[in-house]
């Protein structure tokens, strides 16, 4: 499979709350460049649920700087970023990497210190990867359900296996 090396995630798991400070000191991740749409919240969540909020104070505590990247448009994002005022990107263009970079200049983050949070292979992990970033994909939240969309979740399945075989066996 040609695309594997864009494709597979470092890590999954099963949320955003499952990040913890022993994983970002581990890792020495400083930055962590987020997508906000089934990945935080909902699309139907405007702004930061109190899970949500709970996090981003975990991560400051432990001096990490989130920014978020996002697809959707500036709306939705700036809505969601109000009360936070972190840096935030709309119409992304992911798997596009021009944005993602810029996210980063923004934040003073490098390669070798930044964590890409997502829900998807094919937009996420593909620019996170092109990027060189540790990438941690955790399920969609509530993921829509039309054809475009139940197809690009068909097209990650292989890559989702191969990932969990290749954790099994270092496991």
């Amino acid at each position: 499979m040609i695309f594997e090396k864009y494709l597979i995630p470092d890590l999954v798991l099963d949320s955003f709350r499952d990040i913890t400070p022993a994983l970002l000191q581990e890792r020495g991740i400083r930055f962590i460049l987020s997508d906000i749409d089934n990945t935080l919240v909902t699309y139907d969540d405007p702004e930061p649920t109190p899970d949500v909020q709970a996090f981003l104070a975990m991560l400051a505590e432990c001096g990490v700087r989130i920014g978020f990247l996002s697809n959707n448009h500036a709306e939705r994002v700036d809505l969601f970023n109000r009360s936070l005022g972190y840096v935030a990107i709309a119409d992304a263009g992911k798997p596009g990497i021009r944005k993602a970079a810029e996210a980063m200049r923004a934040m003073g983050a490098l390669p070798d210190n930044t964590m890409f949070l997502g829900d998807q292979l094919l937009t996420d992990a593909a620019c996170a990867k092109q990027l060189g970033l540790y990438t941690v994909i955790v399920p969609p939240i509530r993921d829509r359900t039309d054809l475009f969309n139940r197809t690009k979740r068909k097209i990650e399945v292989p890559y989702m296996r191969k990932y969990a075989k290749l954790h099994r066996q270092k496991g």
